[in-house]
């Protein structure tokens, strides 16, 4: 046998001989996971580093990957989340195992359920050790865990396998409905050697990972039938729509149709909030009045009250649903008309068939939503303008409003009870995919995962609106934002607690149970870490404060102090937080 050729395989790893070392250019485990990343277009992963993926770190960096290394996995697995959202591949979140593992976890179900394309991978204790149970290092069967709470989930155990295996986990996230998976690669793995040649055939770039689906041209024919018969016909747009991408065809169909469209939070500026079509600012009647509902990328979930009740008047309504997934349809309802397909394909298909038999919807319905929106707008400017100390939400969101209005292809996140609830209504957008928030779950504490994400994958300034609470979750990513330079600048809507600052513990022990310290200097935090900090009290202070922030690019948090009793109870979806009626007898 060769000297090159003398080798044994022992537990699945390849020892070479230090001759044959010499004669022939080696990989290992390592270097493939970032040449099978590199390879398929990665350039940045959210992570933190430790056992046993900081070297992995240290060389992607060195390989030219961007690695933003965060204080928390959850925080660097949301932000990997809405890399996916903004970009339309897979984002990236490398965690250690174990605990690691759990906290990116959290982050994982999320973005599977709101549908953002993102890959969690983690370093895990070894597979025989972990099967007996016999105490590993932070011993976990990390995929059986992860597999209920993500799109699809792979263990790699040979190199040779990694080239296919960071391929499957690109397929899996991207392909149809896109989702979270998380891709498991124990401690051991990444020190195996093997032919650097032979490595980098096993490699795999991912071909056409998320191909058109076309629509049947008898659903399209079906679909345009209702919408033709219609008398008041409604588009809704929700966070597919923002995510396809495809903001010709969707405003090409919508200007054409002359429809009146709602858009959800994060399809908003799909087409500008103060477009003559927007129903923004008449939701209420435009969901009650309806009779044929078109959604795009919307799902008929707790968000729309689930396509009935109240919220949805006594009209009979029609539903057109477009999606990619065909068990969407009939969830809650019947659709009428289901769509399967890509967004950008379905809209294509309906955009020619709006040829001269069209009809644009009747005057009285589209003068209806005119009138009522002019009259929401008119009510609310009051409220928005008014410049009082203690500033309540409105007032501060109205210098909000104003800011994003002269910026508007800054990136605005947002999370929080009220600070959302209201700013999702106050604040208009005008471009695609700028504004970012809580998604589906209504969780709290993407906040600045989100930011951070949003100006590392954008280039762009960002705007971060954070209720106090909300900010508690991540807020320790303040050091991250200056570490890495970034032009994001935080709002704290600095109310003293959840909802309000003013609960009291009845016992007198403790404080309330919703609230914080009392006049809390957030501000403090940021200049900790070398950012801007800056203190307001009123709307024309925080106005002139966010405006220099943006225009600066520093990395800024502003602490906007707002009446403690301003606020209400869970916001505008209070209904969802039960409340005993029962008095216990003392």
């Amino acid at each position: 046998m060769a000297t090159a050729e003398k080798s044994k395989i022992e537990d699945n790893v390849v020892h070479i001989d230090p001759a044959a070392e010499a004669e022939r250019e080696l990989t290992d485990g390592f270097h493939l996971v970032i040449d099978a990343l590199k390879l398929n277009g990665i350039e940045t992963i959210y992570g933190v580093p430790g056992i046993p993926i900081t070297d992995l770190g240290r060389m992607c960096q060195a390989e030219g990957i961007r690695v933003i290394s965060f204080r928390h996995e959850q925080n660097a697995g949301n932000a990997a989340a809405i890399a996916g959202f903004l970009t339309k591949k897979p984002g990236i979140c490398l965690t250690v195992s174990a605990p690691g593992f759990l906290n990116g976890l959290t982050a994982l179900a999320n973005a599977t359920t709101n549908c953002f394309p993102m890959i969690l991978i983690s370093g895990s204790s070894e597979r025989e050790i972990v099967d007996l149970q016999q105490g590993d290092y932070e011993e976990m069967d990390q995929l059986a865990i992860a597999k209920p709470l993500c799109k699809a989930a792979f263990r790699v155990l040979h190199a040779a396998d990694i080239g296919i295996g960071v391929a499957r986990a690109i397929r899996a996230a991207v392909s149809g409905r896109p989702g979270g998976v998380y891709l498991d690669l124990p401690a051991k793995l990444f020190g195996q050697v093997m032919d650097a040649e032979a490595g980098a055939k096993s490699l795999v770039k991912v071909i056409d990972p998320a191909p058109a689906q076309i629509p049947a041209p008898a659903a399209v024919d079906r679909a345009m039938e209702l919408l033709k018969g219609a008398e008041r016909p409604l588009v809704i747009l929700g966070k597919g729509a923002a995510y396809a991408q495809a903001d010709d065809e969707i405003r090409a169909f919508i200007e054409k149709s002359g429809i009146p469209f709602l858009p959800m939070s994060m399809a908003k500026g799909l087409l500008p909030d103060t477009h003559p079509q927007s129903a923004g600012a008449a939701r209420s009647t435009a969901l009650k009045d309806a009779d044929v509902v078109l959604l795009v990328g919307a799902r008929l979930n707790w968000l729309l009250s689930h396509g009935k009740g109240k919220t949805w008047g006594d009209a009979p309504k029609k539903f057109i649903q477009v999606d990619i997934e065909p068990k969407e349809m009939d969830s809650n309802v019947e659709i009428a008309a289901p769509l399967v397909g890509d967004i950008g394909s379905v809209i294509a298909a309906l955009n020619a068939r709006l040829d001269g038999s069209w009809k644009v919807p009747p005057a009285q319905w589209t003068e209806t939503i005119r009138t009522k929106k002019e009259a929401n707008i008119a009510k609310m400017a009051p409220k928005l303008l008014k410049n009082s100390v203690p500033m309540d939400f409105h007032s501060a969101l109205g210098a909000l409003k104003n800011v994003i209005k002269e910026r508007p292809d800054a990136l605005l996140v947002n999370e929080g009870a009220n600070t959302l609830d209201l700013a999702r209504g106050i604040i208009d957008m005008y471009e695609p995919r700028k504004r970012l928030d809580v998604g589906t779950w209504g969780v709290m504490g993407i906040g600045m995962g989100f930011a951070i994400a949003a100006a590392v994958e954008s280039g762009k300034k960002v705007l971060a609106v954070e209720g106090d609470s909300a900010f508690g979750f991540s807020g320790m990513e303040v050091e991250t934002i200056c570490r890495y330079n970034l032009p994001v600048t935080i709002v704290i809507f600095n109310n003293n607690g959840i909802y309000r600052g003013t609960d009291t513990d009845p016992t007198g022990r403790d404080p309330g149970t919703t609230v914080f310290v009392p006049g809390a200097r957030y501000d403090k935090m940021m200049e900790a870490f070398g950012g801007v900090g800056v203190n307001v009290t009123s709307p024309d202070e925080l106005y002139r404060a966010v405006s220099a922030a943006m225009d600066s690019g520093k990395p800024t948090l502003i602490n906007a102090e707002i009446d403690p009793a301003a606020g209400s109870e869970s916001g505008n979806i209070g209904s969802l937080n039960p409340q005993s009626v029962v008095k216990k007898k003392k």
